[in-house]
């Protein structure tokens, strides 16, 4: 993608540009992510949920409009999924972070069983709908971590 064919379909599908990094966009998404849903969980985790949800529609409307197939520069699904993996932090803490992002980033790099399944769609909601799961499941094992300890 280039700057003369950025639009607003494009702009979302890019993560506001995140995807657009060289070296492994979906891990710069992820990254990006983390960094917004920080600052929105330190307000509120249901500012998280809202986002998730509002960059989930946004996401299937973007990649509908504006993109064939699922190139590696759309990572709007990334943002989607690692906000959901947040929700399974109990507390804002660097720990919930780093763990977050890397659960998330083994569910969706991995692709184990609902995300692999999703993952074959190709469709817009597909491209979605493997990072959601990928972030339920790392949400899962977040919680229960925080749960134990």
């Amino acid at each position: 993608m280039d700057a003369v064919s950025l639009n607003w379909p494009r702009l979302i599908a890019s993560g506001f540009g995140s995807g657009l990094f060289p070296v492994a966009p979906g891990t710069a998404g992820s990254l990006a992510a983390l960094i917004v849903g920080a600052g929105l969980f330190a307000l509120s985790p249901w500012l998280v949920a809202a986002a998730a949800v509002t960059a989930f529609f946004a996401g299937v409307w973007a990649v509908r409009r504006g993109v064939t197939g699922d190139p590696g520069w759309v990572v709007i699904d990334e943002f989607v999924g690692q906000w959901i993996a947040m929700l399974g932090m109990g507390t804002l803490g660097w720990w919930q972070l780093v763990a977050a992002f890397g659960l998330f980033r083994l569910f969706d790099i991995w692709k184990p069983g609902p995300v692999g399944w999703a993952d074959r769609w190709h469709t817009p909601v597909g491209v979605m709908a493997d990072d959601v799961f990928a972030g339920v499941m790392a949400a899962g094992v977040l919680w229960a971590i925080t749960a134990i300890y």
